[in-house]
């Protein structure tokens, strides 16, 4: 081989690899995303639930006075529907078009826990799969201009003796199946039509607390949230979201605070997060079912917020079969003892899906109990599924992290390498051991120190 040979091929590979390691331009497009969302706007009309026979306090659920109210919101073309201050009980509500759910000071919806209050059925999600089942305690389906908004609370009054012990096989009872959500993917794999998928009494599928579906021009913002059954806010195939300084304070299983699913141009801004599973996680469905829906999550910002307890403080996944793509998570702070990781992207072979271009910069990073940044193609099913995952352009910028297990925990597959992560100008102190590296092709670090190290690629 002639040194001109050799010399073009080097160029080949610095060719090669400088393309794995690409992304769209950054702030043009970050610029575009945001220039798309706008929070709805309402007319000045306010409908107290009081004038439609909601009472404070009382033992009778508001739930009727609730819906009175909204029907007339929505029929008179929009406004506020008005919860004053208060302790008013009510089983689900489903807002209409350009109603704004609006809580005062001193407002609570604590919502039942008779699960009879949340039927009958209604077409939504479990864990990324389509089935007809108890209402999302909030829920709106096709709806255009609707909003919670305020400065009081939602209260699931979910605990340990409702909702939360459905996450258990025992709770099921002698002679039901073993897994009413395995049950369910099942029915997902075998393309079961949604509408014979039913479950709601009987059955232990959890519903979220507030989740709008095929919606458009979306705002959460102000009110406090706890005690969930499980997800806390879950928008899918929605678009133009906005959630800003929301708080979120529930420890139950799958206690997820805010998760976006096959949505395109959402802004999380200013929020708080103290959560028993992951304080936001994006997703897009899962499995089969995901791929039949075939609708990406895309066009994410998550800025100025707080991740307190969670298993991650962003995650992407694992329902991600419909794809993930252009997600910006800037200028938030993650600190617990109790939030095993800040960054997590997780699949399998299983769920496939094409995961792309995340920007994961300027963050403030103080303890978490496992990795700074994750990404696990061998979560709970892990490798021997037909659907090979596919995670590339991860960009890690700016970052501080004052104490982990890991800083790095990278694992791909030998046939299906994690491409183009980039990791510059990051420090990351007090990590306990070696990070982990498998099968990760263009692994770039620049300018980072472990430990008071610089960091190099072995």
């Amino acid at each position: 081989m002639t040194r001109r040979e050799l010399l073009r091929g080097a160029a080949a590979l610095a060719g090669a690899r400088a393309a794995l390691c690409a992304a769209p331009p950054l702030e043009p497009q970050l610029e575009q995303v945001l220039a798309r969302i706008h929070p709805p706007q309402f007319p000045d009309r306010a409908f107290d639930i009081t004038r439609y026979g909601a009472r404070e306090g009382g033992p009778s659920a508001a739930t009727a006075a609730i819906r009175g109210a909204i029907r007339a919101c929505s029929a008179a073309g929009g406004g506020r529907v008005v919860v004053p201050a208060g302790v008013f009980l009510t089983g689900a509500v489903h807002l209409a078009s350009n109603v704004n759910l609006h809580l005062e000071e001193g407002a609570t919806l604590r919502f039942s826990q008779d699960p009879n209050d949340y039927l009958p059925v209604v077409f939504t999600r479990f864990e990324g799969t389509e089935c007809m089942n108890y209402s999302p305690f909030i829920y709106a389906f096709e709806a255009v201009n609707i909003a919670i908004t305020g400065d009081g609370t939602l209260d699931g009054a979910a605990d340990a003796e409702h909702w939360w012990p459905w996450k258990n096989p025992g709770a099921r009872g002698a002679g039901r199946p073993a897994d009413d959500r395995a049950a369910l993917v099942k029915q997902g794999d075998q393309d079961v039509p949604v509408t014979e998928r039913v479950y709601g009494r009987g059955f232990t599928l959890r519903p979220v607390f507030v989740q709008t579906y095929r919606s458009a021009n979306i705002l959460f913002e102000g009110v406090t949230i706890r005690n969930s059954p499980m997800w806390e806010l879950n928008p899918v195939l929605c678009r133009n979201v906005t959630v800003r300084n929301v708080k979120i304070s529930s420890h139950g299983p799958n206690n997820d605070g805010c998760d976006p699913e096959c949505c395109r141009d959402v802004l999380i801004d200013g929020c708080e997060f103290d959560t028993g599973d992951d304080c936001i996680a994006i997703k897009s469905g899962r499995n089969r079912d995901g791929r039949r829906v075939n609708a990406a999550c895309e066009n994410i910002v998550v800025r100025n917020c707080r991740m307190k307890d969670g298993h991650g403080g962003v995650s992407i996944g694992s329902e991600v079969s419909g794809g993930v793509r252009n997600v910006w998570i800037e200028n938030n702070r993650m600190d617990s003892p109790h939030l095993d990781r800040a960054l997590r992207i997780k699949t399998n072979s299983y769920r496939g899906g094409a995961l792309e271009n995340f920007h994961f910069r300027n963050n403030t990073i103080g303890e978490v109990a496992r990795a700074v940044i994750d990404i696990d193609f061998y979560y709970e099913e892990g490798p021997g599924g037909p659907f090979t995952p596919s995670v590339r352009h991860v960009a890690v910028e700016n970052i501080t992290a004052e104490r982990s297990r890991y800083a790095l925990y990278l694992r791909g597959y030998q046939n299906a390498e994690i491409s183009g992560v980039r990791v510059a100008h990051c420090v990351f102190r007090n990590v306990a051991e070696p990070d982990v590296i498998e099968n990760v092709a263009a692994l770039e670090l620049i300018d980072d120190l472990r430990n008071g190290r610089p960091m190099t690629v072995k």
